[in-house]
């Protein structure tokens, strides 16, 4: 009896799930960026503390993750989408739409706060610089290591394929983000995110001569706790085939409407 033939992937750019996928990160980020733009305003009545802007931080993106992750993966955040496509998790077109819809949603989100919220109140819209005399080259560092560190947490704690409890992934990534707002919000506001900086810089119409560091440092951060866990550390077994149908965003059609969406490598192993 002749084998029956291996079913016939589709370009996910054409599939329900991908669209729900990408208004997701739009909504997300927007959210995000709204929730810990106004934790760090400055009201008369009662000044923001280092602790209470990095949990807002950390509750926001554990809340996030938890309502939108098992969609889009709630990237909200260029440097962590490059990641998941230098470790061959994602597809390009996906990568692409999502840094779009990130910056995009950045921008909505800082708007809103912005006009909601009284002028004397907002005042910069808590835009990422340096601070305490920090330069550019301690600034980056700085990102570099506090980004590297979220972004192996979020490696691990979404693998599915530990077989040890990984625990709730919400919430160790949410306790990672506080955990690098609580030292880098001192040197440079703490950005760990191109959009998180991005957003209110293009709101308020400035940019300072280090914004590139809230560029480069997050996502060269990322991308090296991407190699280091994925290509070192545990990476995954696929054939140069497989990996290139990840790149190109290819998926099984019975993926489509599943509640919970498998891993790119469980789609190819089908």
């Amino acid at each position: 009896m002749a084998a029956a033939a291996p079913p016939r992937r589709q370009q996910e750019l054409f599939t329900l799930r991908f669209t729900q996928a990408l208004a997701c990160e739009f909504v997300a980020t927007v959210i995000f960026i709204f929730i810990v733009l106004g934790s760090a305003f400055k009201w008369p009545l009662q000044l923001p503390s280092v602790l209470q802007i990095s949990m807002a931080f950390g509750l926001t993106i554990g809340t996030l993750v938890q309502a939108f992750g098992h969609v889009s993966g709630t990237h909200v955040n260029p440097a962590v989408t490059i990641a998941y496509f230098v470790g061959n998790q994602i597809s390009i077109v996906r990568s692409v739409l999502y840094v779009v819809l990130q910056l995009l949603g950045a921008i909505t989100g800082a708007g809103i706060i912005y006009s909601v919220t009284p002028k004397d109140v907002r005042h910069t819209l808590a835009l990422n610089d340096l601070t305490y005399g920090t330069n550019p080259g301690e600034a980056l560092v700085v990102e570099i290591i506090l980004t590297f560190s979220v972004v192996m947490c979020i490696f691990s704690a979404t693998d599915k394929r530990r077989t040890e409890s990984r625990g709730n992934a919400a919430l160790s990534i949410g306790l990672a983000v506080t955990m690098a707002h609580l030292i880098g919000i001192y040197y440079t506001g703490c950005s760990l995110n191109p959009a998180r900086s991005f957003g209110p810089a293009v709101i308020m119409g400035k940019f300072s001569g280090a914004h590139w560091v809230f560029w480069l440092g997050p996502i060269f951060g990322a991308s090296v706790a991407s190699v280091v866990y994925n290509y070192l550390l545990y990476p995954q077994k696929l054939s140069i085939g497989e990996r290139l149908a990840i790149v190109q965003g290819f998926v099984l059609p019975e993926d489509e409407g599943r509640s919970t969406p498998r891993t790119n490598s469980e789609r190819l192993r089908t």
